[in-house]
């Protein structure tokens, strides 16, 4: 779809490889290259790019400073930080998803966020040593066409998809971003052993598509009966082709199901920033009630994690979604999850 950056064909295994970034702006940030008294920011992100112009336009209104985006993917973003290590020209980092944000604390090069802008977004939800603070969320859902699939026969529980009877009905985006934290809890939940044994029978039932938009499609079309998504890319479709014309529907497992996982989105200073105050601001602005309602309105239907902004309309109450007790930390840097999936041939 034209409104993202296409990030979703990744390649999870090149965890350690270089990124091609594509640039809008040039050059980093110090206190020589600021534009005014605001002064100036890079900020590397892997997020949606209506939801990170909304988040800079805001911000540089508010501060007067000028944000340079450098847009790429989450494990590249992060590969590319560690290279350029004290050098980098990034002052932030936005990304998709947690473990990237859990590699660059553990190597030391994230600086730790401000108490007052931790304290906007619930603790569970941010980095548990402070490096880092959530910023928006996503929740996993299973989208299923109801012409293929009775509401008495959706699963309780997304470990119910390794069974047999799932075959050939699902479908798979295993280069997602978003699905590398599923595969996080459920080791979390049942154990390295059952995370196994459950990708090599979802891998055996589902056919394989680029992107979760695939899924959604898909199944639309009824080529698959269901597949496993974030909420919002069913919205966004909604939103873009209207809800009388998409006949698939969304199920959510709840009841602390590692099927109801919500994925975060976060940001983290660089500890090298040559605009260490202004990043802390910027970090502030995000998850204050302004930055939040931004998001929102920025048309990409996350989640706030700021309880004072409601959501985007329509979706379901945040509180009410039952995710399993999984925290940034369970989920790791990514590296346990991806090797599981290179065994059962995932990757």
């Amino acid at each position: 779809m034209s409104s993202r950056i296409t990030r979703h064909r990744l390649s999870v295994l090149a965890l350690a490889g270089a990124t091609c970034l594509l640039v809008a702006g040039c050059g980093g940030s110090d206190s020589s290259s600021s534009s005014g008294s605001g002064g100036s920011l890079t900020l590397y992100s892997s997020q949606h790019e209506p939801m990170t112009e909304a988040l800079v336009a805001g911000f540089e209104a508010q501060s007067g400073a000028k944000v340079e985006v450098r847009y790429g993917e989450d494990e590249g973003l992060a590969s590319q930080i560690e290279q350029e290590g004290d050098a980098s020209p990034a002052d932030l980092i936005l990304t998709e998803n947690t473990p990237p944000l859990e590699l660059l604390a553990g190597k030391e090069l994230l600086a730790e966020v401000e108490p007052s802008t931790l304290g906007e977004v619930p603790s569970r939800y941010n980095s548990p040593s402070g490096h880092w603070v959530g910023v928006a969320a996503r929740e996993t859902v299973m989208v299923y066409n109801p012409e293929l699939i009775a509401a008495d026969e959706l699963p309780a529980s997304i470990l119910d998809l390794a069974k047999p009877e799932w075959q050939g009905k699902l479908a798979i985006a295993p280069s997602e971003p978003d699905f590398v934290p599923i595969v996080s809890a459920i080791e979390k939940l049942d154990g390295e052993a059952a995370a196994k044994s459950w990708l090599g029978g979802f891998a055996a039932n589902a056919k394989r598509y680029n992107d979760n938009e695939g899924i959604i499609a898909a199944v639309n079309g009824g080529q698959v009966a269901a597949g496993i998504i974030n909420h919002y890319y069913w919205f966004e479709a909604a939103a873009e082709e209207g809800t009388d014309k998409i006949p698939s529907k969304l199920h959510y497992f709840g009841n602390e199901d590692p099927g109801a996982l919500v994925n975060v989105s976060g940001a983290g200073a660089l500890e090298s920033s040559g605009e260490p105050e202004l990043a802390q601001e910027f970090l502030a602005y995000m998850v204050g009630e302004e930055g939040q309602t931004a998001l929102t309105e920025s048309g990409d239907w996350e989640y706030p994690l700021n309880s004072a902004v409601p959501p985007p309309p329509g979706l379901k109450p945040f509180d009410s979604l039952e995710p399993p007790q999984v925290s940034p930390s369970d989920l790791g840097d990514g590296s346990a999850p991806v090797e599981l999936m290179q065994q059962v041939g995932l990757l």
